[in-house]
C-alpha cells in the first residue's frame, strides 16, 4: 500500500475519534512510514522527528506514541529489554507477525506463519473465547551471535 493512502488511512481514524492531526503528529506518523527500523522506541522516533522538526521534543513524542497507541494506531511492544518499542498496527497496512528476539545482539526478526492461524482458531472454539489480538516471541540467539560465540570457544 502507498504511503500517501497509509498516512490518509491513519489521519482518518485520528479525525474519527475527535483528535486533531496536528503537523507534530503527521510527522511522528511519517517516521514509522519512512524507518527501515520496525519496532522503534520513543527515542528512536525522536530521532528521527527531530532531524526534520528540531522543534518537537521528546515529550510531544512520547505523548503521540500513547495516543496512537490508544487509538489501536500503533501497537506497543515489549521485548524484555526495557524500551517499549513500537509498530504499525493496521491489518490493511502490517501482516500478522511475530518476533525472534536476540539475547545477545537485541536485533528483533519479524517472522510469520500460517499455521498459527490454526492454532488461535483452535483456542477460540475450544475455549468460547474471542481472540483479538496476540503476540509471540521467541528469545535466543541469532546466528550471528552464534558464530561470534563458537569463534571466541577457540
Amino acid at each position: 500500500m502507498k504511503k500517501a493512502t497509509v498516512m490518509s488511512t491513519l489521519k482518518k481514524k485520528i479525525k474519527e475519534h475527535q483528535y486533531k492531526f496536528t503537523t507534530q503528529r503527521k510527522i511522528v506518523l511519517q517516521a514509522f512510514l519512512d524507518s527501515k527500523e520496525n519496532h522503534m522506541s520513543a527515542e528512536d522516533v525522536y530521532e528521527i522527528v527531530h532531524e526534520e522538526s528540531p522543534a518537537i521534543g521528546l515529550a510531544t513524542v512520547y505523548r503521540s506514541l500513547e495516543l496512537f497507541t490508544s487509538l489501536e494506531l500503533l501497537k506497543k511492544l515489549d521485548f524484555g529489554d526495557g524500551r517499549s518499542r513500537y509498530e504499525l498496527n493496521d491489518k490493511t497496512i502490517t501482516h500478522s507477525h511475530h518476533h525472534l528476539i536476540c539475547l545477545g545482539c537485541g536485533k528483533v526478526v519479524e517472522f510469520s506463519y500460517d499455521f498459527l492461524n490454526d492454532v488461535k482458531d483452535k483456542i477460540q472454539k475450544e475455549n468460547g473465547f474471542n481472540i483479538v489480538d496476540y503476540q509471540l516471541k521467541f528469545y535466543g540467539y541469532c546466528k550471528d551471535c552464534i558464530k561470534k560465540a563458537n569463534n571466541n570457544k577457540g
